[in-house]
């Protein structure tokens, strides 16, 4: 049996009502959300109504309408980000960001003269949160910071940094990638103004969807403009929640299959589910950490961090090694850069990345003992070049 170790790039499989979800309103439903009265059509706004509270409640958010749709995280980074960055702004991010927010901010240092302090992380990934209070300056509009790296797992300090942002009166804007479903997220007692999210991750729900939070208050211009069902008669999208950020069709089916999704989640518990992911990560990292010509990043154990391994074997090239993983002993696994460039120059695998494991809530220790066993195998071997 295939062994999928790679839920650091999308959650697989998914839970059975989420296949259901999914189907069920295309089937029976079928129709565009928003843009009409008969029943259907109203079937649709309640699915993603469901889904909206739902979200609001894993995040602790307290008004529905906060909780804005998109197609992914990029989408709702770069939304935040290019919709309160200005010309002259500064902002803060760290070294371990992925592209997603990397990119956007390179763009807008290009076309808008914006400055970037990335702080750096130590070699683990760890980030001292008195270095992002040491950055501020007058000039400082934003704080943007993964919760979770995708290429070491390291959980960063969210409440401390959110709460030396909220003194300053600057937005501070989380990444939620590699947590959001899979590590407890409160919007409020962490400090979080902007909470980035997909759907298909640890939430555990279709691609193509995602969203993000923003708290009342903050002012984001939207990134696109366009029709959504109500107000017509506006020559301007309108002010309203979530309407002002969510122009066009939506991904209704995506969206059903993520509601019921979300739902799995809050049934099971965010809590049990983390607890099971940090099982199996902290198995993995004490029987890897024994295997002579293994190389571990990140964290030492499973503390401070979440489901997410990178290593290398001996001098072999990750991405040989992970072509190997898959086409001899049927596990799959991510090898490279991770989409995180930044992260590898700071664990110091710029030069040839890592190989990826990423645990998901469907995972086994069964499945941990074939990565092993292949692992092993390839180094007694040393057949890769």
């Amino acid at each position: 049996m295939p062994v999928y170790l790679d839920n650091a790039a999308t959650s697989f499989p998914k839970p059975e009502v989420v296949y259901r979800a999914a189907d069920e309103f295309m089937r029976a439903v079928g129709v565009n959300a928003g843009r009409g009265a008969y029943k259907q059509a109203l079937e649709a706004d309640r699915i993603i109504y469901e889904t909206r509270r739902n979200v609001a409640k894993l995040f602790n958010v307290k008004d529905v309408s906060r909780v804005v749709f998109t197609f992914n995280i990029t989408d709702s980074l770069n939304l935040a980000v290019k919709g309160i960055l200005n010309p002259g702004d500064h902002v803060i991010t760290s070294s371990m960001e992925h592209n997603a927010v990397w990119r956007p901010l390179k763009v807008l240092e290009e076309e808008r003269g914006i400055s970037i302090t990335a702080v750096h992380c130590d070699v683990e990934g760890n980030l001292d949160p008195l270095k992002v209070k040491n950055a501020l300056t007058e000039k400082t509009k934003l704080v943007v910071l993964i919760h979770a790296s995708n290429v070491t797992g390291t959980v960063m300090p969210i409440a401390e940094v959110g709460a030396i942002a909220r003194e300053n009166n600057i937005p501070f804007l989380v990444d939620s990638a590699q947590t959001a479903g899979l590590y407890p997220i409160d919007v409020e007692t962490m400090n979080i103004d902007l909470l980035a999210f997909t759907g298909h991750k640890g939430l555990m729900g279709p691609m193509g969807t995602g969203g993000l939070y923003i708290r009342e208050g903050i002012s984001i211009k939207p990134l696109k403009e366009g029709g959504t069902g109500g107000d017509s008669i506006l020559e301007h999208q309108p002010d309203s929640l979530p309407d002002r950020y969510e122009a066009g069709t939506p991904n209704v089916s995506g969206i059903a299959g993520l509601g019921r999704a979300v739902k799995f989640i809050l049934d099971e518990g965010v809590e049990k589910i983390h607890n099971k992911e940090a099982a199996l990560t902290g198995y993995a990292l004490h029987k890897l950490s024994g295997i002579d010509g293994i190389t571990l990043y990140g964290p030492k154990d499973n503390i401070n961090r979440v489901g997410v391994i990178s290593l290398n074997i001996m001098d072999l090239n990750p991405q040989k090694a992970g072509h190997v993983l898959d086409e001899k002993y049927g596990i799959m696994v991510r090898a490279g850069l991770h989409c995180a460039p930044c992260a590898h120059r700071t664990i110091g695998t710029i030069d040839r990345g890592t190989i990826r494991i990423g645990l998901g809530y469907f995972n086994t220790q069964e499945d941990i003992d074939c990565l092993l066993e292949a692992v092993k195998d390839i180094i007694k071997n040393k057949d890769i070049q």
